[in-house]
């Protein structure tokens, strides 16, 4: 899913999507997008990418931040375009069956390989002899009895929560500590920096997973969904009026090292988002030749002619 920036979506105080900006198309009736996101680096910075290409192109996009439940609200009902975020299959329980119903489409992959689970530090995991969630209940002191998760109604937390109603692993009486994904990160460097054993939601890719070392917990009795993968996906009828806006969020894939860099420079080296996105467009010519394929400016130019020079 991913997810760092120095504040957190506040997305689920905001109500109603329509009043943050909805879908559909340009004024003048050209193909548009809207794209949402939650605050997580590797999404912003793809969202980043596909607007400063798309907008080159004479397209019109708008991207809104949202928390991953009103943001499948919005794509179901039209009030957004697409979502290049879909961590799956961990957000199942909230896509599940919006895509199931044809509300939501799953257009195309956009990232393999990614890792989403409860995680501690690596010396944590080596000092305790801990390498499953089977492992933690015996260690309860030491973890003060809780997991620190990211922001409220996130699919990662609402599992580790149903994990603990349901006494999994014998946590039945641990507590999830929700904040926002920068709170959390800072409370694994604090419990780091003082030897103290933190378990927390990690994901990959991410800086975590070198800072920290990160050991993502084995899950034998399958209650976690993990990740897997990162997809596209889209209103039903958007790809159909918007070909050509459709067409190249198809062809966007990234790698877990691309994407583990984005987070690097934004939050290791303080670099703006849309200077990370102009710096990989201008560095990455050939790939972003495969994402123009099929793919025409807003007045029918070759879009390869127009962006790559």
């Amino acid at each position: 899913m991913a997810a760092v920036t120095a504040g957190c979506s506040s997305a689920e105080d905001k109500g109603d999507f329509a009043l943050i900006g909805g879908g559909g198309g340009g004024e003048d009736g050209s193909e548009s997008v809207t794209l949402i996101q939650q605050p997580w680096v590797d999404l912003q910075v793809e969202n980043e990418i596909s607007k400063q290409i798309l907008e080159d192109l004479g397209y019109s996009v708008k991207v809104n931040e949202v928390s991953v439940e009103l943001g499948a609200q919005a794509v179901s009902t039209g009030d957004a375009d697409a979502y290049l975020g879909n961590w799956w299959p961990s957000q199942e329980p909230t896509y599940g069956d919006l895509i199931d119903s044809g509300d939501v489409v799953v257009d195309s992959t956009i990232l393999e390989g990614t890792e989403y689970a409860p995680a501690v530090p690596g010396d944590v995991a080596q000092r305790l002899g801990i390498s499953s969630l089977a492992d933690l209940a015996e260690h309860g002191d030491e973890f003060g009895h809780k997991i620190y998760g990211i922001e409220a109604g996130s699919p990662g937390n609402e599992t580790i929560q149903d994990a603990i109603d349901d006494d999994a692993y014998g946590l039945g009486d641990w507590k999830l500590v929700e904040s926002g994904t920068a709170a959390m990160l800072a409370q694994v460097e604090k419990a780091e920096k003082a030897g103290d054993a933190i378990v927390f939601l990690g994901w990959s890719p991410h800086w975590m997973t070198v800072q920290f070392k990160a050991t993502f917990l084995e899950d034998p009795d399958k209650v976690w969904g993990g990740a897997g993968t990162i997809r596209t996906v889209s209103r039903k009828g958007w790809s159909d009026d918007n070909p050509n806006i459709a067409t190249f969020l198809k062809n966007l894939t990234f790698t877990t090292d691309e994407a583990g860099q984005f987070y690097y420079d934004h939050d290791k080296e303080s670099k703006s988002l849309s200077d990370i996105a102009a710096a990989w467009i201008e560095a990455n010519p050939d790939q972003v030749s495969a994402f123009l394929e099929g793919v025409k400016s807003s007045d029918g130019q070759d879009a390869e002619s127009v962006i790559v020079k």
